[in-house]
């Protein structure tokens, strides 16, 4: 075969052609494979058969993006330059006696090192996605070439080879079935749906069938649980639906989180600000005759004080701590970010099963005997009630459902099981309900298993939708008398017969092989309108989004023959239908509530039937009963455009595949929403990975799915992301605290380094290594203490707040001006009182003491800031001292060290600050305190005035 002759595949909708045709398609043989030469040809073509990469960001660019921060740029240069003026210090010999030179530099560099190091350990991550993806590929595979059976490589794997699966292989390309026996497939990697698929090679199904419906299709990375089969390889490496999924991870670009936005921004103002100071000193300096060495060093100290070195740290072991608290609720965030982004969240996109429900099926109804009665209870715990018109009754005065509890207990192939305290199954969900509802009754399924044995049965199939099982009537000591008898539940179902056969399934196949009804202990011919009853009641059932099967049974005299279910299902005795759902969890409608409160949108997106969601949605406060359902057939119609203008309105979105919701993120993203999106699949991970917010299920989630999220759901529990919102706000919120108290005081040191020169006093009052210190350990320490505040009583009770918003919004940025001024009018007065204090006449002690003393008197200020800034609207003599005892301790521990730095000779010399007198100190004391002052004062002044404070 020439290369230009090699089949192309790319058009073909494999699922709705024959086999015949697909192996004609891709030129080759069920029964001998390709030849070497055709692999090598296709191999050339199409490929190897894995998935590719594309080239991300290595750990040195990430490394180095880290020092592109336009705040660290500043600082290098800085450093630069009093590097070189300590250079030319010494060169010169007018270094003062013990300064060591070099310090501010080594100092400065040290936090830039610091800082560009936190940066690269959080975004240094690499996205592990691809690699899970990679491992759900199979090393090595059993095809048949040139008529023989081989393993080869995956990797070498083209389409038009034919493959031999059998148990427990995972499937290395996607591909048609040839021929199969009893081929069961655990396609959960993919569609995260746990239950087997039945396989069938000879279906052709239409073009439009949804993925998880291709019963004739297996998928690479899928596995075979039953069975075997010969599959002709249709797609392989990035053509398969992995493939797709990867390309379309790698598609989905990562924008940065609100609070990456607002740190830049931050910066830029920063910078912008302090570098049009810094030229208005240099210019005013030499224009009144200024030594330009002293104006140099003043921009230097000035370029300092602007940038919140502590920031960045602060706001690191703040969003640290926000992952404790949460991993404490059950919810583990894997990106240090989304802590905060989670408090901006307006709209959580979640899946149904497991996360809004208990994915516990538990049955709500029984119907028999034209009687509808309710059952209460909770998950697979055997405590419930039966209930006809709101009235509990006792089911021994109602024959037909026990005789029904019957059926449900032994017709079920799952059993009920307590372990360390919670009742659990062994089964299938939905058998597992029945074998609770008979427990709740008091028909335990081990027991009647010993009275009625199993001998044969017609296991269910899709085809006849039902599954009959035969019992042996084995005689019972019944306790009512000496004699041996059958036991009085099922006596009256037999005559002479020896067995019982019990059949369940869909409600209007099984109803139409009955043609008797059991009624109170009897069996009577089946009417026309009974039967139009037991209709409209499964259609009401159904209505209400339950999942509705119907019990039959019918005495034999002896086993039927094996292969003989159409004849033996046949004149059934109807006994009733049980309507079931997978119940809601208890706390998520508080939880729903709660994100209405919020101005959160919930939306459910489910591949469940349109009715079932609806019934969950409405229950759980979702939505409307009115309310359109998007189902995922109309989605997958629509263009981009409708679906964007629908998105608003649309709150339950049923029959959706997942690869639907990426494009139900972009849409909410394109309407200015901000998203949080769940999911389990790997056909999820994109979706995860586009959501502002990507939130992986723990339990049932897949590797692939985990490694793309921001956030994993350790319970799978939807009031869980309610829970971690919250946290998100809390954590927003004390950012916001401390970065106001933080740029609040570098605002007074600029202005207050800027005035020193201005008002003709000698020197710079603050070297940077002073400034350094205040921003990392007066502002630091205090800063950290805010961060774990306790929250609002209001956090969840007001709308979430614009993730795109400015980091100066709501008054913020006026706070931090206003505060600012204020620190710098009272450190300004408080200079230059001390500077003239210190240079009078007769004063005693160290002319240069008028600096330190505007440097405690800045530090102990902030301390005074620190406690009044807990809340904007209680005052201090309000509020519980040991709601936060952090920020006291924090305010004890550095006004001691701040001490320290005065009156400790070695800390003295190194920070070149002078002794204070008692005198001095207290007069620094009491400016300080001014600060505290006035913050309170301002609070009463607002609440006075009837005004929210920021």
């Amino acid at each position: 075969m020439s290369a230009h002759s090699l089949p192309e595949k790319a058009a073909a909708v494999w699922h709705s052609l024959e086999v015949d045709k697909s192996l004609e398609l891709l030129k080759t043989n069920a029964e001998t494979g390709l030849t070497p030469q055709e692999v090598q040809q296709r191999l050339q073509k199409y490929g190897p058969n894995e998935l590719e990469e594309t080239a991300g960001r290595s750990a040195w660019e990430i490394l180095v993006d880290q020092f592109k921060n336009i705040m660290l740029l500043m600082l290098i240069a800085v450093a630069i330059i009093s590097g070189v003026l300590d250079l030319l210090a010494w060169q010169q010999g007018s270094l003062k006696p013990g300064e060591l030179p070099f310090k501010d530099t080594i100092a400065i560099l040290a936090i830039v090192v610091l800082n560009g190091i936190l940066g690269y350990v959080q975004e240094s991550r690499a996205e592990k996605a691809l690699a899970a993806l990679k491992k759900l590929s199979s090393p090595n595979v059993r095809v048949i070439r040139d008529g023989k059976p081989v393993e080869v490589v995956a990797k070498d794997l083209v389409p038009g080879d034919v493959m031999l699966v059998e148990a427990g292989v995972q499937f290395a390309a996607d591909g048609r079935l040839i021929e199969e026996s009893n081929l069961q497939v655990r396609e959960s990697a993919l569609t995260g749906e746990a239950e087997a698929v039945n396989k069938r090679a000879k279906l052709i199904l239409p073009e439009e069938t949804s993925l998880g419906d291709r019963i004739n299709l297996v998928f690479q990375g899928t596995e075979v649980v039953q069975g075997r089969a010969k599959i002709l390889v249709t797609n392989t490496g990035m053509q398969t639906e992995l493939g797709k999924i990867a390309a379309m991870l790698q598609a989905v670009e990562s924008e940065p989180t609100p609070l990456q936005q607002r740190m830049s921004q931050l910066g830029n103002v920063l910078v912008t600000g302090s570098l049009i100071l810094v030229a208005i000193v240099v210019a005013g300096g030499l224009l009144r005759g200024g030594n330009l060495q002293e104006l140099l060093e003043v921009s230097l100290s000035m370029a300092v004080a602007v940038v919140p070195e502590g920031l960045p740290a602060v706001i690191t072991v703040t969003l640290a701590l926000g992952t404790q608290r949460m991993v404490r609720q059950n919810a583990l965030i894997r990106k240090l970010p989304a802590v905060e982004t989670l408090g901006s969240v307006t709209t959580i996109c979640s899946d149904k099963t497991g996360t809004l429900t208990q994915n516990k099926m538990v049955v709500q109804s029984v119907y028999t005997n034209n009687s509808a009665f309710r059952v209460t209870g909770e998950g697979y715990a055997p405590k419930g009630d039966f209930q006809l018109d709101s009235q509990t009754i006792s089911i021994d005065q109602y024959p037909e459902i026990q005789t029904l509890l019957v059926a449900c207990a032994l017709c079920n192939d799952s059993f009920l099981q307590q372990q360390q305290g919670q009742w659990t199954i062994l089964g299938d969900p939905t058998e597992g309900a029945l074998v609770t509802l008979a427990a709740k009754g008091g028909i335990e399924k081990d027991q009647w298993d010993s009275k009625l044995p199993r001998v044969s049965e017609f296991p269910f199939s899709s085809e006849r939708k039902r599954m009959s099982v035969i019992c042996k009537v084995e005689q019972v000591q019944t306790g009512v008398s000496p004699l041996t008898s059958v036991d009085p539940v099922i006596s009256n179902l037999l005559q002479s017969e020896s067995y019982l056969m019990f059949t369940k399934g869909s409600p209007e196949l099984t109803l139409e092989r009955c043609t008797h009804n059991y009624v109170g202990t009897n069996s009577v011919p089946l009417k026309d309108e009974q039967r139009r009853q037991i209709l409209a009641e499964n259609e009401r059932m159904a209505s209400k989004g339950l999942r509705v099967l119907g019990f039959a049974y019918k005495p034999l005299s002896e086993i039927p023959a094996e292969g003989s279910d159409e004849a033996s299902e046949q004149g059934l005795v109807w006994l009733g239908l049980v309507g079931m759902l997978d119940a809601p969890r208890p706390e998520v409608r508080a939880a729903v509530q709660e994100c209405r409160d919020a101005g959160i949108r919930p939306v459910m997106i489910t591949g469940d039937h349109q009715l079932t969601a609806r019934a969950i949605a409405t229950d759980l406060g979702i939505a409307k009963e009115d309310d359109r359902v998007l189902i995922g057939q109309e989605l997958q119609r629509m263009s981009d455009q409708d679906l964007e203008q629908q998105v608003d309105l649309v709150s339950i979105y049923a029959r959706v595949a997942p690869e639907h919701k990426l494009r139900i993120v972009q849409a909410l993203q394109r309407r200015g929403r901000f998203v949080a999106m769940t999911g389990d699949g790997v056909n999820d991970a994109p979706a995860l990975k586009q959501a502002d917010i990507g939130i992986a299920m723990g339990i049932t989630g897949t590797d692939v799915s985990k490694e793309a999220s921001d956030m994993v759901l350790l319970d799978d529990n939807f009031a869980t992301i309610v829970s971690a919102t919250k946290e998100g706000r809390v954590v927003f919120t004390n950012i916001r605290r401390f970065i106001k108290y933080i740029l609040g005081s570098n605002i007074g040191e600029v202005i207050t380094i800027a005035a020193a020169p201005i008002i003709g006093l000698g020197g710079v009052p603050l070297s940077p290594l002073q400034i350094l210190w205040m921003n990392l350990v007066t502002d630091g320490l205090p800063a950290l203490a805010l961060a774990v505040e306790p929250p609002e009583p209001d956090v969840m009770k007001r709308p979430p707040f614009s993730p795109r918003e400015s980091i100066f919004a709501r008054g913020l940025g006026s706070y931090m001006i206003r505060i600012g001024i204020v620190f710098a009018i009272i450190s300004i007065a408080l200079m230059w009182w001390a500077y003239n204090y210190t240079n009078a006449p007769g004063y005693q002690g160290d002319r240069e003491a008028w600096k330190t003393m505007v440097f405690t008197t800045l530090c102990l200020a902030q301390m005074g800031h620190a406690i009044a800034i807990r809340s904007n609207t209680r005052l201090t003599i309000e509020m519980n001292p040991f709601s936060n005892p952090y920020v006291l301790g924090a305010v004890v521990v550095t006004t001691i060290l701040q001490l320290m730095l005065v009156y400790v000779p070695p800390l003295r010399a190194f920070f070149g600050t002078h002794w204070l007198s008692p005198t001095e100190l207290g007069i620094c004391f009491g400016f300080s305190a001014l600060m505290f002052v006035w913050i309170e004062m301002e609070k009463l002044f607002l609440r006075l005035m009837g005004k929210k404070p920021v």
